[in-house]
């Protein structure tokens, strides 16, 4: 199989966030005199989006009006403390590079807000990807497939040419939804077996890894 397109998931594959998205959602929690989590339990908050990093953070039977009110606190404090932590991991970078040498894209795909994303990613990674897209205004979220037929169309690249790689078994659904080659990233928030059990293909250790995995497909 030849690959023309590798669609990353940002949040636990590409960078490592975790840090700064618990601190967001504490900093809010604590404000409003809720319960905060360890850092860890934002390994499982986040994922599906920022209105649902909300619900799971909050207390049972929060109401609607102070969760709303906690989103937009929430985006508004990690807007400027977004990059406290947060950085790439290791090997990502020269994944990047090594793409490139290949003739092969790059593109992002995230659940994390629009703006967000846009800002973070040239930050760490300047010009290395040639789309990205975070969750917008009207789309639907991660795991709809149609977000990465999007992209597919985008960049002129048919569903067996591309791969998506991601540490969540949303971004495995996500990646069968949308036709391409599902593999997990095993440095990433979630463990190995729900990478498996949301239909990866392969499992990547490092990133490095993925370069072997596309080769052999």
């Amino acid at each position: 199989m030849s690959f023309k397109l590798v669609i990353f998931d940002l949040d636990g594959t590409l960078l490592d966030t975790l840090e700064d998205l618990a601190n967001a959602g504490n900093h809010v929690l604590y404000a409003h005199g809720l319960p905060t989590h360890p850092i860890e339990d934002y390994r499982y908050f986040v994922g599906d989006g920022i209105r649902k990093l909300i619900e799971r953070m909050c207390p049972p039977g929060t109401s609607k009006e102070l969760q709303e009110q906690l989103l937009a606190e929430n985006g508004a404090w990690y807007k400027t403390h977004s990059q406290i932590s947060t950085k790439p991991y290791e090997g990502v970078l020269e994944l990047l590079d090594s793409l490139k040498e290949k003739g092969i894209s790059a593109a992002v795909l995230s659940n994390k807000p629009h703006f967000v994303a846009k800002d973070l990613v040239p930050q760490y990674f300047g010009q290395r990807f040639a789309l990205v897209h975070g969750q917008r205004e009207g789309y639907p979220c991660k795991p709809d497939g149609r977000l990465v037929e999007e992209i597919q169309k985008e960049l002129e690249v048919a569903p067996q040419e591309c791969a998506y790689c991601g540490d969540s078994g949303v971004d495995m659904r996500t990646a069968c939804n949308g036709g391409a080659f599902p593999i997990g990233a095993a440095w990433g928030f979630r463990d190995e077996k729900e990478l498996w059990d949301n239909g990866a293909k392969a499992i990547a250790k490092n990133p490095m890894e993925i370069l072997k995995i596309l080769e052999n497909q």
